[in-house]
C-alpha cells in the first residue's frame, strides 16, 4: 500500500496526460486534470497518516515533510484545474486558443504537477534537479500559452533566467557529490548525506551551498535572480500562473529546505542563516519598490510572489520549531491565496480586455461576487485575520525575535507595511472606484466554487490548522527544527 501511495502522486497526473494526448479537450476530459489532482491529494493525505516509505528502489521516499508539500500541491492543482474548462472555453469563444493547443494545455499541465509531485518524492539531490527542471521545460510552453509577441518574450526570458539559476544549483551539486566522495561517500541521498554532513569538507560544502540556495532560489523567484517572475505569471494562461505561483516557487524552495539540513550539519546554522536573510531583505526591498509603480494588476500579483518567498526564506533563517512551522503553514496558505487572485485576475482579463489597473473601476458594483474574492484573497495575501497568513507571519515574527533577530525582523515587516500600502491603493481603484459605463461581468458557477473553496480553506486554517498541526510539527522536525 505504501509504495502505490507513492507512486500514486506522479501517476494520477500523467495518466491524466495521457488522456488528453488520446482523446484531446473535450467535456469529459476537460475534468480529467480536477479528478488526477482530487487523487494526488488522497494519496498525500493517505501518505501523511501511514509515515515515511520508499519506492523503486529507493529512489522515491515519502516522509512528513514530502506529505506536506503533496498536500500543498495537490490542494492548488484541484483549484486550479477545476477552474480550468470554464478558463479555456472562455478563451476559445474569444479566438485566444483552439482546440490543438487546448489538448497541448491538458498534457502539460498535468505533465507539471506530475514533475512537481516527483521533485518532492525524489530521495536525493540529482532526481530532485532532474525535476525541478522538468517544471522549467513543460511551463515555459505554458507561459507561451497564447503564442502573442509578449507571451512568447517571456516564454524566452523565463527559460533563459531559470536555466542559469538550475545550472548553478547543478554546479552546486557537484560540489556537494566532490566533497562526500572524499569522505567515501559515493551517494547524494538526503539522508546519507545528512548523516556525514559534519565530515564534508567545509570550504567546498561553502561554495556548494551558496550556488545550491542561488540556483533554487532563482526557480523560487528570490532576489537576485527574480526578473523571469512577473513577465512568465502575467503572461501565462490564470490555472497555470496559480499553479506557478501557488505552488511551483514552494516546491523549489523546498529543494533549499533539504540542502539546508545538510548545510546546518556541516558548518553550523549561522552560514545559511545569513545567506538566507541576505536574500529574504533583498526579496522583500525589491517587491516594495517596483510594486509602487506598478500598474498592471496581474504583475501586481507576480511581484506579491517574491515578497511572500522572502518571508519564507526569512522564516527559513530563523529556524527552530515555530519558524519552520508557520514557515510551512505560509507555503499552504500563499498557495490557496494566490490561486484565488490569478484565476480571480484571469477571469477578470476575460471580461475587460486588459491587465491594466486602470482599465478596471467599480468592480464591485460590476461583479460582486468577483470583487469579493478578489478583494478577500487581497486580506488574506496581506496577513489580515482570519486568514491563516496572518498566523504564519504572526509566527515567524515572534520567533524571529526570540531568536534575538529582531534588528532583521523589524525593516522586514517595515517593507511588508510599504508592500501592503501599495497593494491595497491598487485595489481601492479597481474595487471602489467610480463605475465604467461597461456591462456586469459574469462569473460560471465552477470557477465561483473554485475561489469560493479557496478563500475558506485559507480562513479555516487562519483559525485552527485541526489534523495538520501533528503533521506540521513532525515536518517541521525534519527541516531542522528541534523535536
Amino acid at each position: 500500500m505504501s509504495t502505490l501511495l507513492i507512486l500514486a502522486p506522479v501517476g494520477f497526473p500523467l495518466l491524466a496526460a495521457a488522456g488528453c494526448a488520446v482523446f484531446g479537450w473535450n467535456r469529459v476530459t476537460a475534468w480529467l486534470g480536477a479528478a488526477a489532482a482530487a487523487g494526488l491529494l488522497a494519496a498525500a493525505i493517505g501518505l501523511a497518516v501511514t509515515g515515511p516509505g520508499s519506492a523503486l528502489w529507493g529512489l522515491l521516499r515519502a516522509d512528513a515533510l514530502s506529505a506536506y508539500m503533496l498536500i500543498v500541491i495537490g490542494v492548488v492543482a484541484l483549484l486550479a484545474m477545476a477552474a480550468s474548462p470554464a478558463y479555456l472555453a472562455a478563451e476559445l469563444a474569444a479566438g485566444h486558443t483552439w482546440p490543438r493547443a487546448m489538448r497541448r494545455y491538458g498534457m502539460l499541465t498535468q505533465a507539471f504537477v506530475a514533475a512537481m509531485a516527483l521533485a518532492v518524492l525524489s530521495s536525493s539531490l540529482g532526481m530532485l534537479w532532474v525535476a525541478v527542471e522538468a517544471t522549467t521545460i513543460v511551463t515555459a510552453f505554458l507561459v507561451g500559452h497564447r503564442h502573442t509577441r509578449e507571451a512568447t518574450e517571456a516564454a524566452w526570458k523565463y527559460v533563459v533566467i531559470c536555466s542559469v539559476g538550475i545550472a548553478l544549483a547543478l554546479l552546486g551539486i557537484v560540489l556537494v557529490h566532490y566533497a562526500a566522495s572524499h569522505v567515501g561517500v559515493a551517494s547524494l541521498d538526503w539522508t546519507t548525506l545528512s548523516l556525514h554532513a559534519d565530515r564534508l569538507d567545509p570550504g567546498v560544502m561553502r561554495v556548494a551551498v551558496v550556488l545550491l540556495v542561488l540556483g533554487f532560489g532563482t526557480k523560487a523567484g528570490l532576489a537576485p535572480l527574480h526578473a523571469w517572475l512577473p513577465d512568465a505569471h502575467s503572461q501565462a494562461p490564470a490555472p497555470v500562473s496559480a499553479l506557478m505561483s501557488g505552488v511551483l516557487l514552494s516546491v523549489a524552495f523546498y529543494a533549499i529546505l533539504r540542502v539546508k539540513v545538510i548545510a546546518d550539519a556541516a558548518l553550523g546554522t549561522g552560514f545559511t542563516r545569513l545567506l538566507l536573510v541576505v536574500v529574504a531583505l533583498a526579496s522583500l526591498l525589491v517587491t516594495a519598490l517596483l510594486l509602487l509603480a506598478q500598474r498592471d494588476y496581474k504583475r501586481l500579483l507576480a511581484y506579491s510572489s517574491i515578497e511572500h518567498m522572502g518571508l519564507i526564506a526569512l522564516g527559513t533563517a530563523i529556524g527552530g520549531t515555530l519558524a519552520l512551522t508557520a514557515v510551512l503553514l505560509h507555503i499552504l496558505g500563499h498557495g490557496l491565496g494566490k490561486s484565488v487572485l490569478f484565476l480571480s485576475a484571469g477571469h477578470l482579463h476575460q471580461a475587460v480586455g486588459s491587465s491594466r489597473v486602470h482599465a478596471v473601476r467599480g468592480l464591485a458594483a460590476r461583479a460582486p461576487l468577483l470583487a469579493g474574492a478578489f478583494a478577500l484573497g487581497l486580506l488574506a495575501l496581506l496577513g489580515l485575520p482570519p486568514f491563516s497568513l496572518f498566523a504564519s507571519e504572526l509566527g515567524i515574527a515572534r520567533a524571529g525575535f526570540a531568536a534575538g533577530l529582531g534588528w532583521v525582523i523589524a525593516p522586514a515587516f517595515v517593507l511588508v507595511l510599504v508592500i501592503a500600502a501599495a497593494l491595497g491603493r491598487h485595489a481601492r481603484d479597481m474595487l471602489l472606484g467610480p463605475a465604467s459605463p461597461a456591462d456586469a461581468i459574469p462569473m460560471p458557477r465552477s470557477v465561483a466554487a473554485t475561489l469560493i473553496a479557496g478563500l475558506a480553506a485559507c480562513a479555516v486554517l487562519g483559525v485552527a490548522a485541526g489534523p495538520l498541526n501533528t503533521l506540521l510539527r513532525t515536518a517541521a522536525s525534519i527541516a531542522g527544527a528541534l523535536p
